[in-house]
């Protein structure tokens, strides 16, 4: 990169992978560490006897109702997407100066009502009023436990293994957008529309660890990824990348929600680049697919094939019809670009250590 590039201001949202992978370490110096940093890699893996522990962290820093929700839900995501059971949690919350002693008692009580509902330990963490914090930033640290058979490490997917997604595209983002757009959205597509758009994050919400389970109890899944910056698209292409795999999508079967089609045409966005969590990107071996769609769906919960890994490596088309296209890449995240005149609503969620 030009040096002067060096000193351009970087957008919201995650890291660009070149300077990520600058910043990462090379290695890690115990052996017992099984996964470690790298691009595409959503959490770590130690082995502790006969156990695996894989560990997670991400932030909340949008302005929400439902702050300490998100937390343990993203996080929960990204522990079951490895394969572990998710088990205990510890946060920092980071209070903007004026917070009130009844608006702290409500934080933490909602924590502990979205930890009992996960069957996770609140174990520790820290609280601390800063000055300047617009808004509560909860930082959550997710630990649950695996056994190494049954560990999902990056990189495990290979060409011809299927792809497949629950539920639909860019749910969260989609609720997002209703929220902080709520008044341009009714005027362009309606009142009803709108707020059925806002209530995806309530339903069919967030998470995606029951689905995760369900895959994994089916047996032949190699990759789990919760898509979240960057939306499906770049899920997609980190899945391909840290497999040396490409991929080939096809664009009629991937399943997108009215509201979010709605929306997204409203605000001229590619719903394949918008915040996407609360459905899960599968890949798994092709004999293990009929399985896998039964077992989710027994869960109540729709899931449709989408594409498939190549050997192209880190070759990635979009198939509509009989035309190929080159899959769209994000540097910024459609639903942060959309409110960048007030990005830092958006959650700031780096999905590679």
């Amino acid at each position: 990169m030009k040096p002067e590039l060096m000193l351009e201001p970087l957008p919201p949202g995650k890291l660009p992978a070149w300077l990520l992978h600058k910043v990462l370490p090379r290695s890690p110096i115990d052996p017992n560490v099984i996964v470690g940093p790298g691009l595409g890699r959503d959490a770590a893996a130690m082995l502790v006897g006969d156990r695996v522990i894989v560990a997670k962290n991400d932030p909340i820093t949008f302005a929400s109702e439902h702050g300490a929700k998100h937390l343990v839900e993203i996080n929960a995501n990204d522990v079951a997407c490895m394969g572990a059971t998710p088990r205990w949690l510890l946060v920092t919350g980071l209070l903007p100066h004026g917070v009130t002693p009844a608006g702290v008692l409500n934080q933490f009580a909602e924590l502990r009502e979205a930890c009992s509902r996960r069957a996770v330990d609140l174990v520790g963490g820290h609280t601390e009023i800063v000055p300047g914090l617009q808004r509560p930033i909860l930082i959550g640290m997710m630990l649950g436990e695996t056994t190494p058979d049954d560990l999902i490490k990056p990189g495990q997917a290979r060409p011809g293994d299927v792809l497949l997604l629950t539920k639909g595209l860019a749910i969260e983002g989609t609720a997002l957008l209703a929220r902080e757009r709520r008044d341009e959205l009714s005027a362009r597509i309606g009142e009803r529309v709108t707020q059925t758009a806002e209530a995806l994050l309530r339903q069919p919400g967030i998470s995606v660890v029951r689905e995760a389970i369900a895959a994994r109890r089916a047996g032949g899944v190699t990759a789990l990824h919760d898509p979240t910056e960057g939306g499906l698209a770049t899920a997609i292409r980190e899945i391909g990348a840290v497999s040396n795999a490409g991929a080939e999508i096809d664009a009629a079967a991937i399943p997108i929600l009215p509201e979010t089609q709605a929306v997204a045409e409203a605000l001229g966005l590619d719903p394949l680049g918008m915040l996407a969590s609360g459905a899960l990107l599968i890949a798994a071996r092709a004999e293990a697919v009929a399985a896998i769609r039964r077992g989710v769906e027994a869960e109540g919960i729709p899931i449709a094939i989408v594409g498939r890994l190549t050997d192209a490596s880190e070759v990635f088309t979009m198939r509509s019809g009989s035309s190929h296209r080159e899959l769209p890449e994000f540097a910024v995240d459609e639903v942060a670009r959309e409110l960048g005149k007030s990005a830092d609503t958006l959650r700031s969620q780096p999905e590679s250590q």
